[in-house]
């Protein structure tokens, strides 16, 4: 984890927040490497997911809801976890990530901790310029409500027939006891998720098929070795109150086996609620037979932070000689990197600067004429780019460029004018 912590801050992925005031605790914001490839993540869960669906369509809802929503949901009630405080140092812990019977892991003082008791995880917030009870909100714990609450208005717009989904990505806030092991767990992330309307009778059917879908996305699409994913079926206690079965999708973290996506069956608990809270009909209504019901939900959760975190943990190699981050294609933050051998001479500067300029209209494209060139090819393994361009003096005069594959180190020259088709080739050919 230091190795892919220090990776992240020295080459542009990811800075701790608010560092020139000492930080806040646990807060990370991406830079301008980390924010492409987490970019890259999200378009294409989007287009895997929706687009390329006709039977899932998205919304893009607001971070504050009436916090009748949140009442109607049961995470007023519900949306909590174990505190304890150690009575020495008074630091906090969730009570079920640490053993109550060793020492206080900060100050080693034994026996020290006060009884369990709820946290409430919510986020609160005012509206308006008085901060009192009538004006009270919450940041959104989670982006699931949102689907629920337009479920009606969706649908008669979208004219979806049972079975169809609505997705959505953005960002949650959580009051998190103990956040912690870098982007891992945050008070403030990013999910991609959507929530699959169904039949009640269909439901296994569709969990086991979304199970499917999910393991596909973290093998093919993030390339993620599947020897450190593993399915765990959650047991009753410990599943959310408004879910009848969980799957969570764990990986082999370098601090453990813990979760990295989730797959629930909410029933018609949702529905149920705020139809019953609002007074509103939010029943499905099918137009061939004219029946009318509230959907099942099968709703498979996606953290981002988490799929940025496994992508680059899942790509990470050294050896004596390099660093190289081996990330699939489609994801890498820049596709090619073009260099002139030498920057002290215009003529070269000038003709890679014409290559680099012509492709970058069409994909991304660093630009290095720092130091030797040894050095720049190491450069760009560590930040995953896939190809380096190098412009030589053969090139002024055959019209031809070294291209280097970051994988396997192997060079060949290509002519300058089949550059953009030969690259484009290998981009498609390994998506």
């Amino acid at each position: 984890m230091q190795k892919i912590i220090s990776l992240c801050k020295r080459r542009g992925f990811v800075f701790p927040g608010s560092e020139i005031y000492g930080g806040l605790a646990n807060s990370w914001d991406y830079g301008p490497l980390g924010v492409e490839l987490k970019n890259n993540i999200k378009q294409l869960w989007w287009r895997r997911f929706v687009q390329s669906r006709d039977d899932v369509v998205g919304i893009d809802a607001s971070l504050i809801m009436n916090p009748k929503v949140w009442e109607a949901s049961g995470h007023l009630a519900t949306f909590s976890d174990p505190l304890v405080e150690c009575k020495k140092c008074h630091e906090r812990f969730r009570a079920d990530s640490i053993d109550l019977g060793a020492p206080c892991p900060k100050c080693g003082a034994k026996k020290q901790f006060t009884e369990s008791k709820q946290f409430n995880l919510m986020l609160k917030t005012f509206l308006g310029p008085a901060e009192e009870q009538a004006n009270v909100a919450y940041l959104r714990p989670e982006i699931a409500q949102a689907m629920f609450v337009d479920f009606k208005q969706v649908s008669d717009t979208s004219r979806k027939k049972i079975p169809f989904g609505i997705a959505s990505q953005g960002r949650a806030f959580r009051n998190e006891i103990t956040p912690g092991n870098f982007i891992f767990r945050t008070r403030e992330f990013d999910l991609m998720e959507f929530e699959y309307f169904i039949e009640e009778k269909e439901w296994e059917k569709w969990f086991e098929y979304w199970q499917k879908e999910m393991r596909e996305w973290i093998a093919k699409d993030l390339g993620i070795d599947s020897k450190k994913v593993h399915e765990l079926e959650i047991p009753k206690e410990d599943r959310a109150h408004y879910s009848k079965r969980t799957v969570d999708f764990e990986y082999d973290y370098p601090f453990g086996r813990k979760e990295l996506y989730g797959l629930a069956y909410r029933t018609d608990f949702d529905l149920k609620n705020h139809e019953k809270k609002s007074g509103q009909n939010l029943k499905y209504r099918d137009s061939e037979t004219g029946e009318e019901f509230l959907p099942h939900v099968i709703e498979p959760t996606f953290g981002l932070d988490r799929s940025v975190l496994v992508t680059l943990l899942n790509a990470y190699y050294e050896d004596e000689k390099r660093v190289v981050l081996k990330l699939p294609v489609k994801l890498a933050p820049y596709k090619a990197a073009v260099f002139p051998l030498l920057a002290n001479k215009p003529e070269l500067v000038s003709l890679a600067r014409k290559i680099y300029d012509d492709l970058r209209k069409n994909v991304m494209v660093a630009w290095d004429s720092r130091g030797n060139i040894g050095k720049r090819y190491y450069s760009q393994d560590e930040i995953g780019t896939p190809y380096c361009i190098t412009v030589d003096f053969d090139s002024l005069e055959k019209k031809d460029v070294t291209l280097r594959d970051r994988d396997n180190m192997k060079q060949e020259r290509v002519k300058i004018d089949e550059l953009p088709g030969i690259l484009a080739k290998k981009l498609s050919e390994n998506v």
